[in-house]
């Protein structure tokens, strides 16, 4: 069998890795025109501070590809031919395959305002969108980012961190309102506010404006305002890169249209990660999933299926965890901005502002649905195992302190958590266990 996979991100490695183990024999080619290799690109932003290299975010040395007979060419993968089983590339070479994996991912939503052209105006997602930044904020003084998010973050610590002033523009009432409630929104200010990051809420991009030599000198936004900027960084989202897929014909809505094993509408072609769209999400999941682990787990999937042992693929708990400048943040099952009807929304946080907890839960079988933890570290598989047996909120919070992952010289809050609770919901007493064991300190 000769698996050819478009794109080397985390599913497209996986794929790869996955089916070198299930069928030793396979030839296993991986197709990329970001990078000749792997790269870790949750890391691009430390290769901007200059805390990494960039040979330092490559996961694999590169002898690795060899050792494990993995090819890898640098190339654009142009269109496919589904019914030749043929991919041609940008260097004119065109490969046959037996399986073909779409692992194309994302790419930054592009924006249509006035002046989106001009140089100094990128969105942050691939390896060239790092260089083109390095390159275009070297010495600048002034920078605005459009949008909030994980991504709007990120290059907002990144500019600061070079001296220079950011403002960021949101269009919600607070930081990613869509995702975060208030209170947590409020702990991603304090950090906004610290490390002195101008946000303008409630407001939207309007125009760039230029200079004589056609780079962005400000930005006009929706309430009149005119801000300078040297840079500006759009972080309005991401959507699946399907150009390759509708160039040949595929299935295409928002995302690659797949099944449940990951079929595309073509035979013998798959698409995994986050240029993927299920086509029958299972309950409660989502039918374009944009994170490391879910592409992970996609990869893994699709090759097992490729290589005849056919899965379906189940997300399971969803979680996701991400770093506000100083502030942690970790996320287990649903918790939407405001809660769902037929939940109840507990919410304790410290005073001093740093640490926050919130848990949902059913208001029939007081099951735990979600939690958001801020400042606080907590395991994974025991909220895994909470979540996906709907143990009881008082159960939860009485052995709260197995899910501390906190080093041990660290401050512990089970107790105030526990009194907060009791509180606001006294007709569902908890009385919190002492931790013993593996998670006892």
């Amino acid at each position: 069998m000769h698996l050819v996979i478009i794109g080397n991100g985390i599913t497209g490695v996986t794929c790869a890795l996955t089916a070198r183990r299930l069928q030793p024999e396979a030839r296993i080619t991986l197709v990329a025109d970001e990078s000749p290799h792997h790269i870790s690109r949750p890391a691009l932003m430390y290769v901007y501070l200059g805390h990494l290299r960039p040979q330092d975010i490559k996961p694999y040395e590169d002898w690795f590809w060899q050792e494990n007979r993995l090819e890898l060419v640098h190339a654009t993968a142009t269109t496919f031919d589904a019914p030749a089983r043929t991919v041609t590339l940008s260097t004119g070479a065109v490969l046959s395959y037996d399986k073909l994996l779409l692992a194309t991912g994302s790419r930054s939503r592009p924006g249509q305002w006035p002046g989106r052209e001009l140089a100094g105006v990128q969105g942050f997602v691939t390896l060239p969108d790092l260089e083109q930044m390095t390159r275009d904020t070297h010495g600048i003084g002034q920078a605005v980012v459009v949008g909030g998010g994980l991504i709007g973050i990120e290059l907002a610590e990144m500019l600061a961190a070079k001296g220079v002033a950011v403002t960021m523009l949101i269009r919600d009432a607070h930081y990613w309102g869509s995702v975060l409630p208030p209170e947590e929104a409020a702990l991603v200010q304090q950090q906004l506010a610290a490390h002195h990051i101008a946000v303008r809420y409630h407001t939207e991009l309007a125009e760039l404006l230029p200079d004589a030599e056609g780079r962005v000198r400000a930005v006009r936004t929706s309430t009149g305002e005119e801000l300078p900027a040297q840079w500006v960084g759009l972080a309005i989202g991401v959507e699946p890169n399907t150009e390759l897929a509708q160039t040949a014909g595929l299935e295409v809505a928002r995302g690659i249209l797949v099944d449940e094993h990951l079929q595309t509408s073509a035979p013998h072609v798959y698409a995994a990660g986050d240029c993927a769209q299920h086509r029958q999400p299972a309950a409660g999941e989502v039918a374009v999933e944009q994170l490391w682990y879910s592409g992970r787990q996609q990869g893994e999937t699709v090759a097992y299926t490729i290589c005849g042992q056919p899965r379906s693929y189940r997300r399971g708990v969803w979680f996701n965890s991400a770093k506000f400048f100083d502030l942690e943040y970790q996320t287990y099952g649903r918790v939407p901005a405001r809660p769902a009807p037929g939940e109840h929304s507990f919410y304790w946080q410290h005073p001093n502002g740093q640490h926050l907890l919130r848990l949902n839960f059913r208001t029939d079988t007081l099951a735990v649905t979600g939690v958001n933890v801020l400042g606080l570290r907590h395991r994974h598989e025991v909220w895994e195992q909470w979540l996906r047996s709907g143990t009881p909120v008082p159960q939860v919070l009485e052995q709260l302190g197995a899910a501390n992952f906190d080093p041990e010289f660290f401050r512990q809050h089970e107790a105030d958590i526990v009194r907060t609770f009791n509180q606001q919901f006294p007709q569902y007493p908890v009385t919190l266990r002492r931790r013993r064991g593996l998670f006892g300190r």
